[in-house]
């Protein structure tokens, strides 16, 4: 799991002026130094189309959304791309919105779903900051001193009420969840600008972007000069029939050994990663890279793939849950054991996050696993997790006894109403990765856990390891590093927010000593 930055943040804000007729600019969001999310919009009347890149999620949404006089909505078109995509390339996902009365009917891959809604709701993509503006126009036709806005969050399909105040003539504050959102308005009522101080995320009006600024650029999975490995650019077939891409490091040695040598594949987190999994909000971390430059100094390859519909791989995410991750290590380990220089033999898994949830479940299917290594793997349920992360979300922010008890309770209703159309959401709220443990008794076992880790919390490591020990399994391994955040990243207090100000991102020496000592030691003939 990733950083859970909370979707149902959104900004808006109050306008005084007219309605735009027409215009066209651009909007930049920051994180601290890191640039999060550009967008590209024009509106034209009841017209406003906008290229929204999430450099956060590695996503690209073009979208066009048709109002009603009164600024709420009547349809909505999105194509959704991955951000190194080219602009006119084939859409991963697309689909229509039409606004009614108290409902919403969507449609996305041919499949259609009504959404209960409210009259005059206005959608929201996050984190499009041209339909911030646009709930300037709802809002200034809603009428009164501090209106309230509908906004229908397009990624969950839930509503909420957004109540807006305007605090001096050029600043609207809103209070969503507790959290305090400040925004910025020039004399006709547009937005300018704006702030969410609390996760220090700014965002500015700007006249437009520069050239290639909507497409990311590919990442270089090449091997640097003199390095004591080889890389390798691999496609792997699964058993659904698409491909995956991905790199396999192998070691060089002096006297040019070619193998067969054992071999680990690497299982990404949550959410669409490529085969670095890489994070946009921390400048230069690349922990799998650093993974497999560190087991080639062990003398171990290394096979780690972009994920389904990510990157440079086929296949399509949207519907699939980590049961469907797991066959894709899988048709990885089947692809190592028919390479010649491989040891198939001398196979392993490293898995982070939800990756440490996969690969047990891969385990269970393939007895054969010389050992699996569990980077801040959860013990507990997705529900248990996720209702955790809000409370402590809500906590942070101010909320406490009936009022935390009440906007925790709200949250999980979100979370279910989101889970009924999001199959890997469903997948995840059920699943219990200590039952899967508790099934496994003859796969060596390493488990390594930061101990500021505040998203998979530090107790379900040496609860992981019970559960493993619980099943007959003798070789549990069990190890916590102190100030070491949910990344492996040096880190005293571990808060999301403060990802990006970390001055170090490398995953920590010794959390790569533990994983290339231990196992070099389960790996050797």
């Amino acid at each position: 799991m990733k950083p859970c930055w909370m979707s149902w943040i959104v900004l808006t804000a109050l306008a005084a002026g007219p309605a735009f007729a027409q215009e066209r600019g651009a909007f930049v969001m920051m994180l601290g130094r890191d640039t999060v999310a550009v967008e590209r919009f024009e509106r034209d009347g009841d017209r406003l189309s906008g290229v929204t890149l999430f450099q956060m999620m590695n996503v690209r949404t073009d979208w066009t959304l048709e109002s009603q006089p009164d600024g709420s909505a009547r349809r909505m078109r999105l194509e959704a791309r991955y951000a190194n995509a080219p602009l006119d390339a084939k859409p991963l996902q697309e689909g229509t919105l039409e606004f009614r009365a108290d409902s919403v009917i969507g449609v996305l891959a041919g499949v259609r779903r009504a959404f209960p809604s409210r009259p005059g709701a206005l959608p929201y993509l996050n984190p499009s900051m041209a339909m911030f503006e646009q709930a300037l126009v709802r809002a200034r036709a809603v009428g009164g001193g501090s209106p309230s806005v509908e906004l229908f969050l397009v990624a969950g399909g839930s509503v909420l009420t957004v109540p807006l105040t305007r605090t001096s003539p050029d600043t609207v504050t809103m209070s969503l969840g507790g959290g305090e959102v400040k925004l910025a308005v020039d004399a006709a009522g547009r937005l300018v600008g704006g702030a969410i101080p609390a996760q220090r995320i700014e965002f500015r009006r700007v006249a437009a972007l520069p050239a290639g600024a909507l497409v990311t650029p590919k990442p270089d999975y090449s091997a640097p000069p003199g390095a004591a490995y080889t890389a390798e650019d691999v496609r792997v077939r699964t058993s659904e029939g698409f491909e995956l891409a991905g790199t396999l490091t192998k070691p060089k040695s002096p006297q040019g050994a070619k193998g067969p040598f054992p071999a680990v594949v690497t299982i990404t987190g949550s959410g669409s990663e490529d085969r670095d999994e890489a994070l946009a909000i921390v400048r230069g971390y690349r922990p799998f890279r650093e993974v497999a430059e560190a087991l080639a100094a062990r003398g171990i390859a290394t096979l780690r793939l972009d994920d389904r519909g990510f990157g440079e791989s086929g296949g399509n995410a949207a519907a699939a849950t980590s049961w469907d991750f797991s066959y894709d290590v899988e048709a990885a380990l089947k692809f190592l054991r028919a390479r010649a220089d491989v040891d198939g033999r001398r196979l392993a898994l490293v898995g982070h996050s939800e990756g440490g949830l996969i690969a047990p479940i891969v385990a269970t299917r393939d007895p054969k696993l010389r050992g699996m290594v569990l980077l801040a793997g959860p013990a507990y349920t997705g529900r248990r997790i996720l209702d955790y992360q809000t409370r402590l979300g809500y906590e942070r922010m101010g909320y406490s006894g009936a009022r935390l008890d009440s906007a925790a309770a709200a949250a999980s209703a979100a979370t279910d109403s989101s889970a009924k159309s999001n199959a890997w959401l469903r997948f995840f709220l059920g699943h219990d990765p200590s039952n899967v443990a508790r099934s496994l008794r003859g796969t060596p076992v390493l488990v390594l856990q930061g101990a500021t880790d505040r998203q998979v919390t530090p107790e379900q490591a040496e609860l992981l390891g019970k559960a493993f020990r619980d099943a007959g399994n003798r070789d549990v391994t069990v190890r916590v590093f102190p100030e070491t955040n949910h990344l492996f990243l040096a880190d005293p207090d571990g808060w999301g927010d403060g990802y990006s100000s970390l001055p170090d991102p490398h995953v920590r020496r010794e959390v790569l000593d533990a994983i290339g000592d231990w196992l070099a030691s389960r790996l050797k003939k």
